[in-house]
């Protein structure tokens, strides 16, 4: 859900949402990779599927999650991204905050 409403998330702040797709390589608790996107896309999102899920509800800081992005858009993406209707409300502090 967090990756279907990554278009969403640019747009509840008011922002147009990248026209090209994103590649979101997402490890599960498994150990097994799960996928979205294109295979060479331009801009990536990786990390943990638990700190992904953190991310996206605004549980944590995405400086305190390894999630990590490449590409200017993909890296916009991680400071707003929400898989939740309505405002995205007050950020979350990081832990050193």
């Amino acid at each position: 859900m967090g990756v279907r409403a990554r278009d969403f998330a640019f747009g509840t702040r008011g922002l147009t949402p990248p026209a090209e797709e994103f590649r979101v390589e997402l490890t599960g608790p498994s150990g097994e990779v799960w996928t979205w996107g294109p295979d060479g896309a331009r801009q990536s999102v990786r990390g943990p599927a638990l700190d992904f899920c953190r991310l996206v509800t605004r549980r944590r800081h995405r400086d305190d999650l390894a999630v990590t992005a490449d590409g200017p858009d993909a890296d916009r993406w991680l400071g707003i991204a929400q898989a939740f209707a309505g405002s995205p409300g007050a950020d979350p502090e990081p832990k050193g905050a």
